[in-house]
């Protein structure tokens, strides 16, 4: 005998229910998710306000990997020329990297530059021409003798422990001001003396980590984002997320606060969101031929820093708070003469044209760009044409930003080798920066293993007298 499903019969109640239960079931999960997508944790690049007015609001830093020698380059000694092959005439510190000899005279010419009379080297034609616009500190000094220590101290803060990087305090500090893009980017960074170290958020939240383009060793034209552009068409790659978001969010909601899963969450958002933007500054396209001229892309001596310092603003002008590029080996131990008069030659052109472009563009004045390496060179010689690792004095420079143009503060000894005077520690440097991007230092802190740590850990002086209007 056949006997109807009621299951299955048209026309009754339980039919009704049955074709209707799968719409109940995702309105349910819509109305699930709706709610869960208003609680999703916020963004940790969201902007924050400044602790007080800021003079700047992004940072580009052009990183000189290895160490130009400062009395080569922006700190003329006279007596260093005329006392050249004697013996340095005080003691020698009692740390050295390796053993040099006596006092070498600079094998390059220098020449009073700009109205401000900056005395630089012929090493550095074009960049002089900006001196106007520059504000030297001349008695920056470290605390470590070897690359990767320094690199760190220079970077992190710290050279003998894992700290967070300049750029990841700024981006934890501000924020970002394009929600498309990383907040904090490093350029052809370097693998070595420090590595990922350098550019790491270490224990601030995973969002604040640098985003390498490229690496040093990889032509910067080919350098890219890694994974930028999806395998899947954005419809396919958002429901994907969507997926993946409900799943993590459900974890969340079982696990209660995971900062480490929350900013996972929010790398795959910003990936996503980055595939619609990064591209396009990526490429060059639209940049005028004067403009490429100016940084020295059509030169194939200077078009790969020219490239870098490019994306710097380009990156910089969409709203990345930290752009670094980096720039070496200038690590002459020898061939001091060959070496860094090449390597001057790669990156004169492109920083002076990115100095002018900001200038142009109005952008100069509210973006602080600072140059340097991880430390000097020793005055004294080493080998038949080379000097040694020097963190006891060396010169950076800083342009834009709040700075006061065309100055020079602090002073080394006759022949370079000490500061004497308005001496520059890194953690003094890293203090000054911060209060350029409106930023306390001492309130800039994170609470991890029981203590609040900072960049400048517990020292840091923020020099005011190179702040325009301070």
């Amino acid at each position: 005998m056949n006997r109807r499903n009621p299951w299955t019969a048209p026309g009754t109640r339980r039919a009704m229910l049955r074709d209707t239960a799968l719409g109940f079931g995702q309105l349910a999960l819509a109305t699930l998710m709706a709610g869960r997508a208003m609680s999703a944790p916020p963004s940790p690049l969201a902007g924050h306000p400044p602790h007080f007015a800021p003079r700047a609001r992004r940072i580009i830093f052009l990183f000189m990997h290895g160490g130009p020698s400062h009395v080569d380059t922006f700190d003329h000694k006279p007596l260093l020329e005329r006392d050249t092959g004697k013996p340095l005439p005080f003691a020698k510190p009692r740390v050295q990297f390796a053993k040099t000899g006596n006092l070498r005279r600079s094998p390059w010419e220098f020449r009073r530059r700009g109205q401000s009379g900056a005395t630089v080297s012929e090493l550095f034609p074009l960049v002089g021409g900006c001196a106007d616009d520059l504000c030297f500190l001349k008695a920056v000094h470290g605390t470590n003798e070897a690359h990767g220590g320094a690199l760190l101290k220079l970077h992190t803060g710290s050279d003998v422990s894992v700290r967070p990087s300049m750029g990841s305090w700024i981006s934890y500090g501000l924020g970002t001001e394009n929600a498309n893009l990383p907040s904090f980017l490093t350029i052809n960074p370097t693998l070595g003396h420090g590595g990922v170290g350098n550019w790491s958020s270490a224990f601030l939240p995973a969002a604040h980590q640098g985003t390498p383009l490229g690496a040093s060793g990889i032509p910067v034209e080919r350098a890219t984002i890694a994974n930028l552009k999806g395998a899947w068409d954005p419809e396919v790659q958002r429901a994907q997320l969507d997926l993946l978001g409900e799943s993590q969010r459900d974890h969340l909601a079982l696990a209660g606060h995971d900062p480490a899963l929350e900013a996972r969450i929010q790398s795959f958002e910003l990936a996503f969101r980055m595939q619609t933007e990064a591209p396009e500054i990526l490429g060059l396209d639209g940049e005028t031929e004067a403009t490429r001229r100016l940084y020295g892309l059509d030169d194939p001596r200077t078009a790969s820093f020219a490239r870098q310092c490019l994306l710097a603003r380009r990156f910089s002008e969409r709203g990345v708070r930290f752009v670094q590029a980096s720039h070496g080996y200038w690590d002459q131990h020898e061939d001091l003469t060959r070496d860094h008069g090449r390597l001057a030659g790669e990156v004169d052109r492109p920083i002076a044209g990115l100095l002018r472009d900001l200038k142009a563009r109005g952008l100069l004045d509210e973006t602080l760009v600072l140059w340097g390496g991880e430390f000097g060179r020793t005055p004294t010689g080493q080998g038949t044409d080379g000097r040694d690792h020097h963190p006891h004095a060396f010169t950076m420079w800083m342009a834009g930003g709040g700075v006061r143009p065309g100055m020079s503060f602090g002073q080394t000894d006759d022949y370079g080798f000490y500061g004497v005077a308005d001496k520059v520690h890194v953690h003094d440097l890293h203090a000054t920066i911060l209060a350029l991007l409106g930023l306390d230092h001492e309130r800039l802190t994170y609470r991890h293993a029981g203590r609040d740590y900072r960049l400048t850990d517990v020292a840091g002086r923020v020099v005011r007298e190179i702040m325009r209007d301070a």
